[in-house]
């Protein structure tokens, strides 16, 4: 049986959502809404509440921190996503994690396909699973296609680590945690990261935790 909050038009859950202003509270894994995936973008919101909807997501991302941010994780069942990226790190975990900043963009109905056969690993963690992180093999190149708020089409390729972020934002929208996808034997709390696995590979993590790693492109 539906819940009350799930028979009210998308457009009032939202303005309810939007309500209180400031940051959106983040939806934590456990919650069906993380695991029920999304509809397509069609017009369900009128252009000022999708760009109100919009500018809420990035605040509210801007303040987990994250680089990323899927509608479902505040509640809201959209394919929608916005990702940003400043990548404020030391030049050499950027150069090989492949960071590169990444301006502010809003993904409507984004869908990824692999460029080539090529896969990278690293330690991955998400706002809807606070104080964890684990490794995760992903497509180290991908295109990505769908649509921005203007409703203009975007066909990219991403590669290196903003090809992880919109991998891991567009795997949202499908109802996937990173988890999903995750060398669980890789799991470590955030303490155990700050002590032990802050190289800018998780190579000494496979050795010394015991679970395989793709070979780097």
């Amino acid at each position: 049986m539906a819940s009350p909050s799930d028979r009210t038009p998308l457009a009032e859950r939202i303005e309810e959502l939007l309500a209180p202003g400031g940051p959106l509270p983040i939806v934590a894994a456990g919650d069906p809404v993380l695991r029920r995936g999304t509809e397509p973008y069609d017009g369900q919101l009128a252009p000022a509440l999708l760009a109100r909807f919009v500018e809420a997501l990035r605040v509210t991302m801007h303040a987990a921190p994250g680089v990323g941010l899927a509608a479902p994780q505040v509640g809201v069942p959209l394919r929608i996503a916005v990702i940003e990226d400043p990548a404020p790190v030391p030049e050499e975990i950027a150069v090989a994690r492949g960071r590169v900043p990444q301006p502010f963009r809003v993904l409507v109905n984004p869908v990824y396909q692999p460029v080539g056969t090529a896969r990278a690993a690293f330690f991955e963690g998400c706002l809807s699973v606070p104080g964890w992180q684990a490794v995760v093999a992903r497509h180290a190149s991908v295109r990505l296609t769908g649509a921005d708020e203007d409703g203009h089409p975007l066909d990219e390729v991403f590669t290196g680590w903003p090809a992880r972020i919109v991998q891991h934002e567009t795997d949202h929208l499908d109802g996937m945690l990173y988890l999903d996808r995750a060398e669980l034997r890789s799991l470590s709390s955030t303490e155990a990261m700050a002590a032990r696995w802050t190289h800018p590979t998780p190579d000494t993590a496979a050795a010394q935790l015991g679970f395989p790693l793709p070979d780097h492109p």
